[in-house]
């Protein structure tokens, strides 16, 4: 149709490209819906997400068209001058087509690992690409993934010249002159569509956050976008007259008891009998321990018995809820005291915010023990555990069990490691066990010598209900309260138990389906990743109790 308006060859070659890419991010956005669509969510409720994600998809196609219709206005740079010009144009378009696709893996990716879009908070696990790469490979079938890929590039670059061709097959022989006018009415479209709005300001990441749904703003948002609009979020930023402004808020939130001074200083005083029978201290931090999961919650599928009844004989806080999500962040708020607010880079990498005062030092007369089943360089673990004195760590290298997976040794036998050390110690002491068996990859993290757990199988449809996305996840979950029984079964037979405090609380939760045992904000707002179990178990020094009150990890060591 465009020929009879005797448009440029190049720009006619623009527009087959333009249809083409518009097809793949469209592509990738139903796929989006339809792998990862909550339930109770329908098509029709989405329709404004899609329409919203075109405005996103126009600004990136733009990025990618722009180039070559500026130096087409020399007519000796146009993909039609010379058959070298139109190899180095495919060329180029097919490693842009590899980048998007790239993205829109790892996108996928993204989904699958925690339910949200990719974001510049990525390049943390490439700092650890090593660790990143096993889990990937033990996890996802890579070899066909990349292959796939690679396949999917050198399609495109045959539609490329394709659309090429036919171009040059519609126009012989029609006379059709080079005129400048329709580059620059081309540029203006293609500026209008990557500045996204027809008004100032510019179509921005916010923008898709007016959903009010978590699912319905990161379906609109593409991996591109959410990525680079978040890179440069991984510098800190403090802003003190924003967090007064909050500070009402989170303090009625909290119930602080003085609601209108605003500070940054958080004082807790001890009681005078705290260290009267300078108890030892095991504090435990559990991962992904998703607090809709468990069985504390009422969640019928009854995971974790066993720790429920700890939790009936301890100290329970059912309102237990991380500041941030990921293991990184939970270690760095329960040591520091401090919450993580880096959005999408960790504290513990940050050379400005690792150096940190902890309670842990002032256990005056304490061993100090940390025990990992894998290595403590994962994102800089290690650099944090510097601030504690005279830490014994105890991680992969000093284990004799073989390791399951990318992550080292199974929990059951990282605790009994831990016990072995414990009942030989005639001194008080304070050991940090971080376990790291309840996560990707599920179906290595079950050792099969462990033949006295046993799997059990739930219909697909009863597991989406309650939360679970899959069996494996299912009974890697269960097996965490396997490792907790064993340990704590293992524990009562030694004499340090009775004047020991067992601190458990979860790293972070995980988002999923909360609908039959919390509210639907729980599940529509992801409070599902922060809200995890707290425990305090003594049977021989604490009265049972469960707690209502909002708390966090930050209060954990000032609680101990």
């Amino acid at each position: 149709m465009l020929v009879r308006y005797k448009i440029p060859k190049t720009l006619l070659w623009v527009a087959n490209l333009f249809v083409i890419f518009f097809f793949i991010f469209t592509l990738f956005r139903f796929i989006t819906f339809f792998a990862f669509r909550p339930e109770g969510i329908t098509f029709a409720e989405t329709i404004p997400s899609f329409l919203m994600g075109a405005r996103y998809d126009l600004r990136w196609i733009a990025f990618v068209l722009l180039p070559i219709v500026v130096t087409s206005l020399h007519p000796h740079l146009s993909p039609f001058y010379s058959s070298r010009n139109k190899k180095w144009w495919t060329w180029y378009l097919a490693v842009i087509t590899f980048i998007i696709f790239f993205f829109f893996a790892a996108g996928f990716g993204s989904f699958s690992y925690n339910q949200t879009p990719l974001d510049a908070g990525a390049m943390n696990f490439a700092e650890d690409f090593s660790i990143s790469w096993k889990m990937m490979w033990q996890t996802y079938p890579m070899i066909l993934m990349l292959s796939g890929l690679v396949v999917a590039v050198i399609l495109f670059r045959w539609m490329y010249h394709r659309s090429h061709w036919m171009v040059i097959n519609r126009t012989d022989g029609k006379g059709i002159p080079y005129r400048r006018k329709f580059f620059f009415l081309a540029i203006l479209l293609l500026v209008v569509f990557a500045w996204g709005n027809l008004s100032w300001p510019p179509l921005g990441r916010n923008d898709s956050f007016r959903f009010k749904n978590s699912f319905k703003s990161y379906l609109a948002i593409n991996p591109l976008q959410n990525f680079f609009a978040t890179l440069r979020l991984r510098k800190p930023d403090y802003n003190e007259a924003k967090a007064r402004e909050v500070f009402p808020v989170m303090a009625n939130w909290m119930q602080l008891p003085d609601k209108n001074n605003f500070t940054f200083r958080r004082q807790v005083a001890p009681r005078s009998n705290s260290f009267e029978s300078r108890p030892n201290i095991v504090l435990v931090q559990c991962e992904s321990f998703s607090m809709y999961k468990s069985t504390m919650s009422g969640n019928p599928l009854n995971t974790t018995p066993f720790f429920d009844s700890l939790c009936r004989n301890g100290i329970f806080f059912e309102k237990c809820f991380a500041p941030h999500f990921s293991t990184a962040r939970a270690l760095f708020a329960i040591l520091s005291g401090i919450p993580d607010a880096q959005l999408f880079k960790f504290s513990s990498r940050n050379p400005g915010a690792v150096k940190q005062r902890t309670i842990i030092n002032h256990f005056e007369d304490y061993e100090k023990h940390y025990f990992l089943g894998g290595s403590a360089e994962f994102s800089n673990f290690d650099g944090l555990l510097s601030n504690i004195k005279g830490l014994q760590m105890h991680t992969e290298e000093h284990f004799k069990e073989p390791k399951v997976n990318v992550w080292g040794i199974s929990d059951k036998d990282l605790f009994l490691e831990a016990n072995e050390i414990f009942k030989k110690k005639s001194t008080p002491f304070f050991a940090y066990i971080q376990t790291s068996g309840n996560h990707r990859p599920y179906n290595r993290t079950i050792p099969d010598s462990d033949t006295d757990f046993v799997r059990t199988v739930v219909p697909e449809e009863e597991l989406k209900k309650y939360g679970f996305e899959s069996l494996d996840e299912y009974n890697c979950f269960r097996y965490s309260d396997y490792c907790f029984r064993k340990f704590i079964e293992a524990a009562q037979k030694e004499a340090y138990f009775h004047n020991t405090i067992f601190v458990f609380v979860g790293d972070h939760g995980l988002a999923g389906n909360a609908m039959e045992m919390y509210p639907a904000v729980w599940t529509e707002h992801r409070l599902t990743d922060e809200h995890v179990p707290l425990l305090f178990y003594a049977p021989d020094l604490l009265a049972p109790q469960r707690r209502t009150e909002v708390v966090s990890q930050i209060d954990v060591l000032p609680t101990i």
